[in-house]
């Protein structure tokens, strides 16, 4: 396979890898607020990702204070509406940036 070849698919392959991740994390961070407080077995029951995934997902919640943990399990914290308020606001621009890409693909 051409060097050029190889590097656009790696290119692809990251971009997709950084929007399953973003994906996940919403789906833990979706599950968190509506099942609160919940532990990791039942979170990666609801989400079928693996406990490990979840672990992740919850640290890096966990860290933007997003998410707190309880004894009971993860609980959102008061910043909830203000971060969805926010990455919806991102997202948007996500999607303004992409159509921008495609359109330098022609």
């Amino acid at each position: 396979m051409e060097e050029k070849i190889k590097s656009q698919i790696h290119i692809t392959n990251v971009a997709e890898k950084e929007l399953d991740l973003l994906s996940r994390h919403i789906d833990v961070l979706n599950t968190v607020k509506e099942h609160g407080p919940i532990g990791i077995i039942r979170l990666s029951q609801i989400t079928g990702q693996p406990q490990h995934m979840i672990r992740y997902s919850l640290r890096t919640l966990e860290k933007g204070g997003i998410i707190k943990p309880s004894s009971q399990g993860a609980v959102v914290t008061g910043n909830i509406h203000e971060t969805l308020g926010t990455l919806e606001s991102t997202l948007d621009e996500i999607i303004t940036t992409m159509g921008e890409l495609k359109k330098k693909l022609k």
